[in-house]
């Protein structure tokens, strides 16, 4: 019980509200956006209201944040179309505690996404979303952050939808995984820019800093991700007062639920570090997070062993992991440390190290799949979206069909049109499904994919996809159909492809094109 008792006073700032505090409480005012409102209008418009960022509204169509000045010409409005229904949406990456991040392809510019899905109803998402969609919005192109699509709210669902860059590396908590430590040099050539911005520029502090959200890409980039909890401070002076964020990484002034600057994040910043060196969390988590909170506010930080690192990594871990949060340096003294230092004329191949990390033959058939299966989606989708088919293919594209050769994006959008429209015949009701049967892929030159499909095709007006699974719609298996095969129009299709990435990011083009169709 004596032990119990000690636990509950240590921890008191966390078990009891500021009410029940009463004076005790000495907390400084903290300018943290609020999500005070929020209205669905009948056409399915979500109004997001905040005192601080103004009005955020997201439809099906896009999303638009407009913030008032005290002026008119004070006022900032920005817009970015992207659609519902303009999305083929794939399977998850992965699960967070409040969002779910699936795979996704942007049909306008066939570009590869995560799609981070958010509930609306709880308030405490709804901050969440603010605070992800303020910050990205507002550094949509800086080097060190997620780069942000836009963002759309589904009204069946209830669920808002923030579209992000794709990085195809995964996290360093994936790194880790496969790899059990990172050397000293990659962590040296990773930790750039990205904290220096939240803080220095930006005047944020992201209150989760872990692996999970440090994300690399095959390029070799690192940058951070999940700004769900990150708070905005008015200026360097500023403090915050509220309990958010992963209790595993929390800092000892925070733990103690005081007020909390920059330096929280660096705290976060060593012990991730450390982790990623070592391959394992540098504290005992096995008996509970209260168990760890005590061990960060009165056992010795942890020092990574001297025979087993440099003294300047040592130094830089030692200097983060300051129980003084006043004692721990700056993103910009840090950026400056020995440590940086020592590795900045080291050559340190950040893309073939991240490579090597990823299985090349997952991933290529996973790219392979998901691009075949969005050309297939829109072949047989509607009139509506089959325009989109015109940019899937560059003025150098060359398309093969029963023994001419098309070439140019024009030329090839007709002549897809007419195989279409041919297919289809004359019953406007009818429309076509192609059921992919076998898929094969390798690579082809340093970054494009060949693919070779065969399967059906069926036309007719009445099709039922039946079984569960997750899968795009509209693509089903055979053993999913359930059809009157005498009633409908049959054919088999064999084709291959060459797909290459285009100019911007995660964006594919065909390159080269053959098509073959027995049709019964």
């Amino acid at each position: 019980m004596a032990g119990l008792e000690e636990l509950k006073k240590k921890l008191q700032p966390l078990l009891f509200d500021d009410a029940d505090r009463g004076a005790a409480s000495t907390r400084l005012p903290f300018p943290e956006d609020t999500c005070d409102s929020y209205v669905v209008s009948d056409g399915g418009t979500v109004n997001l209201l905040s005192r601080s960022l103004g009005e955020y509204n997201i439809n099906e169509h896009g999303f638009h944040k407009r913030s008032a000045g005290l002026v008119e010409s004070d006022s900032d409005e920005k817009a970015y179309r992207c659609a519902s229904h303009e999305m083929h949406i794939f399977g998850p990456i992965g699960n967070g505690a409040s969002s779910v991040v699936e795979r996704a392809i942007f049909i306008p510019v066939h570009r590869i996404l995560a799609l981070k899905k958010i509930n609306i109803f709880e308030k405490e998402k709804r901050q969440q979303i603010l605070n992800e969609m303020r910050t990205l919005c507002e550094a949509c192109c800086y080097p060190g952050l997620v780069e942000f699509q836009g963002a759309f709210y589904v009204p069946d669902s209830g669920q808002i939808s923030i579209a992000l860059e794709y990085m195809d590396g995964g996290s360093l908590a994936d790194v880790i995984r496969v790899k059990k430590f990172i050397p000293e040099p990659v962590l040296s050539h990773m930790l750039q820019k990205g904290l220096r911005y939240l803080h220095e520029v930006r005047h944020l502090v992201h209150r989760d800093i872990k692996p999970a959200n440090l994300l690399v890409n095959l390029k070799g980039e690192a940058k951070i991700t999940d700004f769900g909890v990150s708070a905005g401070l008015d200026n360097t002076m500023a403090m915050c007062a509220t309990f958010v964020g992963t209790v595993t990484y929390m800092s000892p002034e925070r733990i103690r639920n005081e007020n909390y600057s920059y330096a929280a994040d660096i705290w976060s910043l060593g012990l991730t570090i450390l982790e990623c060196a070592a391959g394992k969390f540098p504290y005992d988590v096995n008996e509970g997070p209260a168990n760890l909170m005590l061990q960060i506010l009165d056992d010795p930080s942890p020092t990574p062993p001297e025979d087993a690192y440099t003294p300047e990594f040592c130094s830089f871990i030692n200097d983060c992991l300051q129980k003084d949060a006043d004692a721990r340096p700056t993103c910009e003294q840090l950026l400056s440390h020995p440590f940086i230092k020592r590795y900045l004329k080291t050559d340190v191949d950040l893309a073939s190290y991240v490579k090597s990390v990823v299985d090349p033959t997952e991933r290529l058939k996973q790219i392979a799949e998901m691009l075949a299966i969005h050309y297939y989606l829109l072949f047989n989708g509607s009139d509506g979206i089959w325009h989109h088919m015109k940019t899937f293919y560059m003025e150098q594209s060359t398309f093969s069909f029963s023994g001419n050769v098309y070439v140019g994006q024009n030329d090839i959008f007709d002549s897809l049109s007419n195989i279409r429209k041919k297919l289809k015949g004359d019953r406007p009701r009818e429309k076509i499904v192609h059921v992919i049967e076998k898929l094969h892929c390798r690579a082809n030159g340093e970054t494009g994919v060949a693919i070779r499909v065969s399967g059906s095709f069926i036309v007719g007006n009445q099709f039922l996809v039946c079984g569960e699974g997750i899968k795009p719609e509209g693509m089903p298996s055979l053993d999913e159909l359930s059809i009157d095969i005498p009633s409908k129009r049959v054919g088999q299709f064999r084709e291959q492809f060459i797909m290459q990435p285009g100019n911007s990011m995660s964006c594919y083009y065909i390159s080269k094109q053959d098509l073959y169709i027995i049709q019964s």
